[in-house]
């Protein structure tokens, strides 16, 4: 049996690399990916308090977040489709479409 303190340390590392991915990465597809990096990072948190307090209730919330991220996947990769079709480029510092 994993100790509880592993998955929340795991998730903690995933959740930062997620963090620093968005931070530092200049890439739509992989700020994207750091975003549903940092969603399994949170799901792995819930899925371990549900398991050290014996209780469904989080394991019903990652199916949720679950349900939240396929929707936003396919939104957000329409939405990155659409932006690489009208700028020709995926880096965000170049997209300037809503700027005045």
């Amino acid at each position: 049996m994993i100790p509880v303190s592993h998955c929340l340390i795991l998730a903690a590392i995933l959740f930062s690399l997620g963090v620093l991915g968005v931070f530092v990465r200049r890439n739509a597809i992989v700020i994207f990916m750091c975003i549903e990096m940092m969603l399994n990072a949170v799901n792995l948190s819930f899925i371990a308090f549900a398991r050290q307090n014996n209780i469904l209730d989080g394991q019903v919330l990652v199916l949720f977040v679950m349900t939240v991220a396929a929707a936003e996947a396919a939104i957000g990769l329409a939405i990155i489709l659409a932006l690489f079709r009208k700028s020709k480029t995926l880096n965000v510092d170049e997209i300037n479409l809503l700027k005045w």
